[in-house]
This record gives C-alpha cells, structure tokens and sequence, in this order.
C-alpha cells in the first residue's frame, strides 16, 4: 500500500489544509487522477495520484497537517478496503484475529438469529443486519428464550470473516475509544465506516443506542432493568458574544490559510525590520504622451496596451539592475543579492492580497510586462494561479491609484529588501517657468530595510525610477 503524504507545493509551504477530496473513499484512482484540493501559504492547488489503486483517506476536508504528513493511502486492488485491512493495519494483530475467530465460532448462532429475522437461512451473504431484524419483526425476538439478549447489531460485512467494513483510520480510533464497531451505521461508500462515523460516536458506550433500540423485542427483565440510553451530546454553542454588551454581538471568522500567512509576514515585518520610507512627486505627462502613442499602434493590432502600472515595473526592473542592493537581501548578518530581476506585482484577490511574479522583468519590453501582468492578475482573481507563479520576486511594487489613494506606506514582504508604492496619477497645479500650470503628476514611496538599503542609496535608486518614468522613451527600447 502506498502512503500519500502532504506535499510541498511551495518553497515556503510549511503545512496545507484539505480544502476537498476530489475522490471518494474506496474509489479506485489512476496514475496522474486529480486526487485532492490543497489550500497552501500562497494558492489552492490540485494534487495528483502518483500511483493506481483503491484510495483510503486518512485526512478529513478541512484538516491542517504539516508537510509529510499522511492524507491517505492507495492500495492495489482492495487492499484499502476492510479485506485488506489486516496488512495495512499490522497493529490489529491478535485482536483483528480474535474478532475473525469469534465470528467464525458464532456463526451458527448469529446465522439462525439473522436466518430467523429475515425468513431464509441463506447465511451471512444474504443476511439482513441484526438492528434491522430487530426492528421489522419485533415479534420474532419474542418466541424464543434467547432472542431475548440480542447479539450485538453489525453493518455490513465485507467479505473478510463477517468483519465490519470499516477504513483503517476508523478501525484505530475505535480500538483507541473502546468502541465496537458492530454497533455503528456507516456513512462512508457502500455503508463502510470512516473516521466521522467513529468520532460522533460516544466515547466506550457506542452499544447503548443498539441494546435500547431492541430493548422493546425483549421481555423485560425484573432483577436487570435497562440502563437508559446515553443522550446525544449538545450542539456546539454559537460563536458570539453575550447580547447587550458595548459592541454588541460579535462573530468569530476564521482566516483562510493565505490570511493567516499574511498576517504572520506582515507582523514579522513590522517586527524585525528596521524601515524607513521616502517619496518623490514625478511628473507624468511624458507617460501619458507614450501611453497615447502605445493605445493608438496597439488597438489595430488588437494587442494589450501597457497601463502605467506596466511602464512603473519596467522603470524599476531597469533601476534594480544598476542599483543592485535593491534587488537582494539581508540574511544572517550578509547580503544576498540576486542575478535575476524578478518583481512581483500586489494584486486584491478575493478578502486577500496575492504576489504574482513578473520574471527576469528587466529584459522583457513593456508590451511583454503587460502582456505578463494582466495574464497573472486574471489567474490570482480566478484561483488558478500557481505557487511558482507566486515565488522568486525579488522586489515588489503595489498600487493604490486605481482606488483613490494618492500616496501610502507599503510594508515590506521580508526578505526582499525594499517595496514601492504608487499613487493614484492626477492633474495638480505645478510652477513650470515661472508660471503655474496644470500637470498629471504621481507620488511613489520606497519603504526600505535599512540593514541593507541606506538613506542616500535609497535616495538615488528611487531618483532613477523618477528620472525614467518622467522621460519614458527609455522604457519602450
């Protein structure tokens, strides 16, 4: 039997969370068969079977494990059903055997009893459970002495010695609980039991419900009266807060995987990084000559006309290739600076911000950034985007422009060594020759890691980005 483990989809994937099992428990699956739905750090991803057989899950839809961990396990032929149990449970040992023996040793008085029930003697194979006889012939448990203490009720056996059908993960948690599985109904494919079934029994008195649902078939017993059956446990109570406080009621929404990794890099960030910022005003009227200039060639062509979030990313791409302490790192008292010019571009997916990666920017044309960035933000937006497609960046630009904001802070995404920030591009009133005219202008920001990027280097890196975006000629060669 062959084990699957929770893979590493990331380079900073730590652990993944089971977002759906695209297979069913006992399905047989093939080579290269989409298997799982696994939320990462960075993007939901789909993982598929590396090997054929019957598939047993282990990990539930919406458990968190760490890489390594094993979600389920695919054996060949049956191996993963009940019948094969016993070599992927090597644990069950002698109690495995014991439950084999004694059903073997009472197969006489559980056939008559089933044979009874169900009016044929046609054996286990064509036996109607002993919970359902009890309930469709109550009279039946009256005509003999020893109908009067029931055999315990069983599901479904799967052909292995009249062994309940029961997943390996199941079989385990029982034995752990004291539960027997004979008294349990499954809801797994073909009524096996799974891990569900087993937890939302009551913990060593899973018998109770049976013995009192054919308690009515017995004759009562004076000198051993029945023991109530066990009350079914409370429902969770609501997550909110006491009616009538300052803040009145208050739910609790838990983060997504991509939230909680957000919210730990940012705090990290704040943390650990000594930043500081500076801004620039530029001056954008060359940019919006160019871009005019752009739409007009592409539109014959149907191409994609570059926005001034392209023309940006290209700016800094050719400034991270001559200053190139922007484009590494601090890490354990060095710096690590990159050959490549990989910028990730900030886009709001759905209640998160993702960073796809534009790669090797700096030797792409506009028209290939462009092309590039609108590609990555439609895969971010429709959840297919990939965890390489989100790795690698080596400096990152975020814009706010399109939503009003003329100037912010961004935080840096550690370890790069700095981010830019863009501001929404309006006409302001500018002193031009002496005279006081109207110009589409534009802040950025530049936060920087100060362990690796100083103030006058800062300075100049973010006067380059000015210089090539107010003389943007230089961005279409």
């Amino acid at each position: 039997m062959s084990e699957v483990v929770m893979p590493r989809l990331s380079d900073s994937m730590e652990e993944g969370t089971i977002l759906k099992w695209l297979k069913a428990e006992g399905d047989e699956v093939a080579r290269g068969d989409e298997l799982v739905e696994i939320e990462t750090d960075k993007a939901t991803m789909t993982y598929e079977a590396d090997t054929a057989g019957t598939l047993s899950i282990v990990a539930q839809e919406g458990e968190t494990l760490p890489i390594g961990q094993v979600i389920a396990r695919i054996g060949a032929g049956g191996e993963a059903e009940g019948s094969g149990g016993a070599g992927a449970e090597a644990s069950d040992g002698a109690a495995e055997a014991g439950d084999v023996g004694a059903a073997s040793a009472g197969a006489g008085a559980g056939a008559t009893a089933s044979a009874e029930a169900s009016g044929n003697g046609a054996g286990n194979e064509g036996a109607v459970p002993a919970t359902a006889a009890a309930t469709a012939e109550p009279p039946a448990a009256t005509t003999s002495p020893a109908a009067a203490s029931p055999a315990p009720a069983a599901p479904a056996a799967d052909g292995n010695g009249g062994r309940a059908k029961a997943s390996p993960v199941a079989r385990r948690i029982a034995r752990e609980r004291g539960i027997d599985l004979s008294t349990l109904q499954g809801t797994g494919p073909g009524g096996r039991i799974v891990k569900a079934d087993v937890e939302a029994a009551p913990t060593g008195g899973a018998a109770a419900p049976a013995a009192a649902a054919a308690a009515p078939a017995a004759p009562a017993e004076p000198a051993e009266p029945a023991e109530p059956a066990a009350a079914a446990p409370p429902p969770p109570p609501a997550v909110v807060a006491e009616a009538g406080t300052a803040k009145g009621d208050v739910s609790v929404q838990e983060l997504t995987r991509t939230q909680q990794v957000i919210a730990r890099r940012m705090a990290e960030s704040k943390a650990t990084v000594p930043e500081f910022t500076i801004s620039t005003e530029v001056d954008m009227e060359g940019a919006v000559a160019l871009r005019g200039q752009l739409k007009a060639l592409t539109e014959s062509s149907g191409g994609v006309v570059p926005s001034y979030n392209d023309m940006v990313v290209k700016a800094c791409a050719i400034a991270l290739r001559e200053y190139p302490r922007a484009n590494g790192s601090y890490k354990d008292g060095h710096w690590d600076l990159y050959s490549r010019v990989n910028i990730g571009v900030a886009v709001a997916a759905q209640e998160a911000l993702v960073v796809p990666t534009i790669f090797d920017a700096d030797k792409k044309s506009l028209g290939e950034i462009a092309r590039d960035g609108r590609a990555l933000a439609e895969r971010v937006r429709a959840g297919v985007v990939t965890p390489p497609e989100l790795s690698g960046g080596t400096f990152t630009v975020s814009n706010l422009g399109m939503f009003g904001v003329t100037e912010f802070v961004a935080v840096i995404n550690p370890p790069q060594a700095a981010i830019l920030a863009v501001g929404k591009m309006e006409p302001r009133a500018v002193v031009r020759d002496g005279e006081v005219v109207a110009r589409n202008t534009m802040n950025i920001t530049l936060s920087c890691d100060h362990r690796i990027l100083y103030g006058a280097d800062a300075a100049e890196f973010l006067a380059r980005i000015k210089a090539l975006l107010e003389q943007p000629i230089a961005l279409a060669l």
